[in-house]
């Protein structure tokens, strides 16, 4: 019998496909299409069982589809700039070019050793001025557009090294991570992308996007964040300055006690420049300096805060409250000020205690006497006014309504809608980044780049650890003629926020080549948007946010004619290692590589698909990957005996019917389980299969065999592995006597009569009473069940709104959601 050895097959097959350009494609009017994108890797090393994760689940959609008769488009690229090449180039005394291009052309090799089915042609990597010209011609556009301005915002500047730092590059307590010196806040000029002007449309149009994880959906309804209630207008004492701060809860007023800036926030300097307060609020502000936004409004980390030494007067009782400065206030949200009220408000509660601030509660929930003194936690329901005057006895909403008309009358605030999204900063001051195609003329101030200059190319001779920076301190870059008036000017040299290049890649896909156009006209309205989108969680905010941002804007540059880039989003979990997600700072990587030349990739691939559903955490196992190997063996192994077996015709009798009716069965759920992404159960399905023909060869006399029925057994058994095991697929394809790929075979068709012969009704429940009954496949898993009951309609009707405490699945029976 020919051996399994797929480091003998595997590489034959990839050079086969490139040579014959075999996932190649081009629009086709006559053929429905599908657009599959994962989305694509930074190039900072050598991809490892995460990223093949992630690619082998678009691999497995792609290749399915397009069996299924679809056009599908499945391209790949590089996300390419970024602080980590500029560090890395530091750190080695290599280029940020050239470590960049060397981790592409790494990690290319290790994709193509996986078989996966890209279309190479289409390859955008976004560090090609090619790709970013068309980065900075979108710029201009939105600049035209009246989307693009230029406003001071607040910087990390470390004094020894006389450059910007990203959150990234501060450390500890607020210390540089080159030198060690403690970082200052500075205001610069930088420029911003008005994405708040398309706040309401970004939220409304969370509804359409039915193909989404909810959780996503509702991580990016917190994100945008629209509340509404009033603007309220405090005075800084002494002077009467207004400061303004947005509140949902007007009815709380009265128990305000202190008052809350960010440390970015304008007026801080000016209340505590040259005071003994400055030291203080200084070191407030290194601490924030070395936080993420998410950290510091997570609620989970200890709240670090100083006094300015001045005071607020509110206006509804005239009280002076300390001003303080907080980590966990914002400047992206509301006004970068807070009216504090501790009674009413967890984190208020939290910093009043750590500080010794009074607590005064002014709402008092029913059947219960608040006590200031005694809370343990504040009291964030609603309930009936106290403490508050003429508003006393009032119920909240009645209150906030109320209190709200007071202030509205007296001038003293008003009605507003407000969203936590904030625009975009899209400033960056390094050097491996898109440029910002502007420039500074002393006549005729801020002038856009001609389109025909473009791109403004980054220069390769630069000095990374230049004093004030790499592009500033390089005169051939900075130095330009304006084009407007001929005289000397001087040239942006902040570059571009990663995101932004990121935020439109799908769309250049569609005409990677095209000199005219980030993207063709036929080819966007062919392709978009992308019906199956992939990749991690991590990216449920950002990327996902501001990618949905371009397209709308594209749509109104008439670029695009969709409202949404992506039609469908799945979020696969981690990979993890001893309980771990694996990372090279944990040292728990499995490199591919190794997987690879001791099992072949069709293992590798197979195994990260088998081991759990896509959307759930996976426990690395060798013994997983070897059980694997295995298993792909005794499909080759049986494949091969149909092969070599001899003619004959077969009785069709009881273990004929039953091959029959078990192969029909498989192949109705294995194509089920790929279009639900249930992977692990169609492979469970696969192997079930390939378990019943064993049995049909070890219990019938080989005389007495129907090679026919096997031969067409082992034929579709084929073609369903080859979305999962494509080098093997192949080979056996070959070997059972075809000519052409097995990949643009036609997926198998099931007989619905023969593929329903086992089947039980399933009873779905809520809170033990019965909401819906379906017929599913016997022997489905509990989290099969689970997940059929949560999509059943009649179910979504009865859980719409509640919480879900359990879910109790028994196989073949019933499914109870308890829900509260």
């Amino acid at each position: 019998m020919k051996a399994y050895k797929p480091q003998d097959i595997e590489k034959k097959w990839q050079d086969k496909w490139a040579d014959d350009g075999l996932y190649s494609v081009k629009e086709d009017a006559d053929r429905p299409k599908r657009y599959i994108l994962e989305m694509f890797p930074y190039p900072s090393g050598d991809l490892h069982m995460g990223h093949v994760r992630n690619y082998s689940i678009g691999d497995v959609i792609a290749r399915y589809y397009s069996m299924r008769g679809f056009n599908v488009l499945h391209p790949i690229g590089w996300d390419a700039f970024g602080l980590p090449a500029e560090n890395a180039a530091i750190k080695n005394n290599v280029h940020p070019k050239e470590w960049t291009y060397e981790n592409i052309e790494r990690q290319a090799s290790q994709m193509k050793q996986l078989g996966l089915s890209y279309d190479w042609d289409r390859t955008v990597v976004t560090c090609d001025p090619e790709y970013y010209r068309w980065g900075q011609w979108l710029f201009l556009k939105f600049y035209e557009k009246g989307l693009v301005y230029r406003a001071e915002s607040n910087v990390n500047w470390c004094p020894s090294c006389k450059t910007v730092l990203a959150n990234e590059q501060v450390l500890g307590e607020g210390e540089c991570w080159r030198c060690s010196t403690l970082v200052d806040q500075r205001r610069l000029a930088q420029w911003f992308f008005k994405i708040t002007d398309y706040a309401q449309e970004l939220l409304d149009d969370l509804d359409k996007l039915e193909g989404w994880p909810e959780r996503v959906k509702t991580m990016q309804r917190n994100w945008i964040g629209k509340s509404r209630g009033a603007e309220v207008v405090f005075k800084l004492a002494g002077t009467g300055e207004p400061i303004t701060v947005f509140t949902t809860r007007p009815d709380t007023l009265f128990g305000a006690t202190f008052f809350l800036l960010a440390p970015e926030h304008p007026l801080v300097d000016k209340l505590v420049a040259g005071t003994e307060h400055q030291k203080a609020i200084d070191e407030v502000r290194r601490h924030t300096a070395s936080r993420t936004v998410l950290e510091r409004t997570s609620g989970e980390l200890e709240k670090q805060g100083a006094f300015t030494g001045r005071y607020a007067v509110n206006p509804v009782n005239g009280e002076e409250i300390p001003i303080w400065v907080s980590d966990y206030v914002l400047m992206e949200y509301g006004t970068g000020a807070v009216m504090a009220v501790p009674a009413h408000d967890q984190r208020d509660f939290e910093f009043a205690r750590k500080y010794d601030i009074k607590v005064r509660p002014v709402i008092q929930p029913e059947g219960t006497l608040l006590d200031g003194d005694k809370m343990d936690e504040a009291s964030t329901g609603p309930g009936s006014m106290i403490g508050s005057g003429q508003f006393n006895d009032l119920e909240s909403a009645a209150g906030t309504a109320a209190v709200t008309d007071w202030l509205v009358e007296r001038g003293e605030g008003e009605t507003a809608v407000n969203f936590r999204l904030r625009d975009w900063l899209i400033s960056r001051q390094r050097y491996w980044g898109n440029p910002i195609p502007m420039i500074y003329c002393d006549v005729c101030g801020i002038v856009p780049v001609p389109e025909s200059d473009l791109p403004v190319t980054l220069p390769d001779d630069v000095d990374l650890t230049a004093e004030g920076g790499s592009l500033p301190s390089h005169a051939e870059f900075l130095n330009v003629i304006c084009p407007e008036c001929g005289i000397p000017a001087r040239r942006e040299t902040d570059t571009m926020d990663t995101f932004t290049c990121s935020s439109w890649y799908f769309a250049r896909y569609c005409s990677p080549h095209d000199d005219k156009l980030p993207v063709g006209k036929a080819p966007g309205e062919y392709w978009m948007p992308v019906d199956q989108y992939i990749g991690g969680i991590e990216h449920a905010i950002l990327h996902l946010l501001y990618a949905r941002f371009f397209t709308k804007v594209m749509r109104d540059l008439s670029l695009v004619s969709v409202d949404e880039p992506f039609e469908n989003l799945l979020t696969q979990g981690m990979v993890k290692l001893g309980g771990l997600a694996m990372s090279k700072s944990r040292g728990n990587i499995v490199s591919p590589d190794e997987i690879i030349a001791e099992y072949g990739a069709d293992t590798a691939r197979l195994f990260i698909l088998f081991a759990s559903p896509p959307e759930k955490d996976l426990e690395w196992s060798h013994e997983g990957v070897e059980g694997i190997f295995r298993f792909l063996s005794r499909v080759w192994r049986l494949t091969q005996n149909i092969i070599d077996s001899a003619e004959t015709p077969g009785s069709g009798g009881a273990k004929e019917k039953e091959l029959v009716q078990l192969t029909h069965a498989a192949i109705k759920k294995v194509t089920s389980d790929i279009e639900r992404f249930n992977f692990n159960t169609a492979i469970s399905a696969i192997m079930e299969l390939v378990n019943a023909a064993y049995r049909y060869l070890e219990t019938v006399p080989e005389a007495e065999r129907d090679r026919a029925l096997l031969m067409g057994i082992a034929e579709k058994l084929v073609v369903m592995t080859a979305p999962f095991a494509p080098h093997q697929a192949e080979e056996l394809w070959v070997d059972l006597g075809h000519k052409q790929s097995v990949h643009i075979e036609a997926w198998p068709e099931y007989d619905p009569k023969l593929a329903a012969a086992d089947q039980v009704t399933m009873v779905f429940q809520v809170n033990g009473k019965v909401r819906d009954r379906i017929s599913v496949d016997r022997g489905l898993s509990a989290d099969e069940l689970e997940k059929l009951s949560l999509e059943a309609e009649n179910v979504k009707r009865h859980i719409e709104g509640k919480k879900i405490v359990k879910v109790i699945a028994i196989p073949d029976k019933l499914v109870n959601i308890v829900v509260r």
